[in-house]
């Protein structure tokens, strides 16, 4: 076989006869209509919902069965060519950014549902299938999959299982991997791996909960066994009013402790839902400071029960208005702003970076306090949502990206909201994953130690790094550089971010 050349600069040269080893090998598997290396073909795969950063990939390959794939991953671990995988292309964190010598695995075709069994309450479905079509073909049995993404019209469930996705009913339904029963695929040498069983516990090591949220670094998921539960009777949400965001992030920590396990408990505050109010038309209240929404579902005396004691507890904590849903039209159109706080952003600024950290909920208030002061710094202006009742935010950054001034700001904006979560005892991400992104966070949530046993993992399934390489873990030199600047300090030692 004709020698591989080496990765190195990627010049034109050493692309062009990159490009020619990998097509010798990967058309005896794969029509050519299902290898794009155009330009104008490989454009539309640069990024992913992470808009400021771009790469095009080498290639791009359109399996349509298993045995293409498994033939794909074999064919570039003996070039080795690094392979990144991609589902619907909606993540925010740049996880299926693709590598600009390496393979773009686009498994958009496998999109079947293969089975629903109401009797066991699970459904068997391809990695790409909508996280939405699964409720949707589940609904017949009054059944349906809980994890609900503001995405799910669009995301699919390989991408769920690589970040670990949650959705505004997490709080009392959990997110992917608890909704997750088994998970099978490939790994990088091609070889078939399963993670978790058809039981409800699985002999060894819980490589499932390895696998999911590992954003596409261990293994290739193919096929996904999920859980379905029932539809409750009835759901109903509380829309609050406050008018100052301590005493909106009081009254989420005073409802969990009041023993109350809300199927959903989100907050946005004033600029959100300005934003969302003139896109949607939820019904939202202009002159406050923040809004919550918590839904109560269950039986109708469950739920007429839990409404009544969520209620007090919000007066009680300084709610200046309380309506809650008398239908499932007026419910839907309370959380259509909450669903529709993305798009509504966009219709506001050229761009915007949506950050995604945690922090304890008693810290919701400070950290909000903390993100006013950062807009003032930054000179950006910073829309907040937050799934208030697990402490996960969603701080939407608008900018400019054709400023690179403005792009520059926004980095570090995001970069201060994620150091000063970590300092308020909270983590650099929630479901959104680390990506791109946030690899310059985790040398500050993680040490050198801590990272190297991370990358020990990833090498334990793939030894060469092929797999969605330069994500998630950085390197040292990466973190040495990061040192070198302070950003919650105000001081900025280091003239420019790392790039990625």
């Amino acid at each position: 076989m004709t020698a591989t050349p080496t990765l190195q600069a990627p010049d034109t040269l050493l692309k062009q006869e990159l490009l020619a080893h990998i097509l010798r090998a990967l058309e005896a598997h794969l029509p050519s209509h299902a290898l794009l290396y155009q330009r104008e073909d490989t454009t539309p795969y640069e990024c992913d919902g992470l808009t400021a950063y771009r790469e095009r990939p080498l290639l791009v390959a359109l399996p349509e069965t298993e045995a293409q794939v498994q033939a794909v991953l074999r064919a570039c671990h003996a070039l080795n060519v690094p392979v990144v995988a991609r589902g619907a292309g909606t993540g925010l964190s740049g996880g299926a950014m693709p590598h600009a010598l390496g393979v773009t695995l686009s498994l958009a075709k496998f999109n079947k549902i293969v089975r629903i069994d109401p009797r066991s309450r699970t459904a068997v479905v391809q990695c790409g299938v909508r996280n939405l079509a699964i409720s949707e073909a589940a609904a017949p049995h009054g059944l349906y999959y809980a994890p609900d993404p503001s995405s799910q019209i669009a995301c699919t469930i390989g991408g769920n299982v690589a970040e670990n996705s949650g959705g505004v009913h997490c709080l009392k339904y959990g997110l992917t991997l608890h909704n997750v029963q088994k998970v099978r695929g490939f790994t990088m040498q091609g070889e078939p791996v399963t993670f978790g069983s058809d039981a409800l516990d699985d002999a060894g090591y819980d490589l499932l909960s390895v696998v999911v949220g590992s954003e596409g670094m261990l293994a290739v998921a193919m096929e996904v066994t999920v859980k379905l539960i029932p539809k409750p009777q009835i759901a109903r949400c509380i829309m609050a009013s406050f008018d100052d965001v301590r005493k909106a992030g009081d009254a989420v920590a005073a409802v969990i402790a009041a023993g109350i396990i809300p199927a959903g408990l989100e907050m946005m505050d004033k600029p959100m839902t300005a934003a969302v109010e003139d896109f949607v038309h939820a019904g939202y209240d202009l002159t406050a400071e923040a809004i919550l929404l918590c839904e109560s579902d269950g039986t109708v005396e469950e739920v007429e029960e839990e409404i009544g004691r969520m209620s007090e507890v919000l007066r009680r904590h300084g709610a200046t208005a309380i309506a809650v849903s008398q239908n499932e039209a007026e419910r839907l159109r309370f959380w259509s702003g909450r669903k529709n706080a993305f798009p509504a952003s966009g219709r506001i600024s050229p761009d915007y970076m949506c950050m995604d950290s945690t922090i304890p909920r008693s810290r919701l208030a400070d950290i909000l306090l903390a993100i006013a002061e950062m807009e003032k710094k930054y000179q950006l202006r910073c829309a907040n949502v937050f799934h208030a009742g697990d402490g996960n935010l969603h701080p939407l950054i608008m900018f400019d990206a054709n400023d690179p001034d403005q792009l520059h700001r926004c980095e570090l904006f995001g970069a201060d909201i994620l150091e000063t979560s970590v300092a308020m005892g909270g983590t650099v991400t929630g479901e959104h994953g680390v990506g791109i992104e946030k690899l310059n966070s985790m040398c500050v949530q993680f040490s050198a130690q801590e990272n190297a046993q991370m990358l020990g993992l990833k090498l334990a399934f793939d030894p060469q790094g092929l797999l969605n390489p330069g994500k998630v873990i950085p390197t040292l030199h990466r973190c040495a550089e990061y040192g070198k600047m302070l950003v919650r300090g105000g001081q900025i030692k280091h003239p420019d971010l790392p790039r990625f």
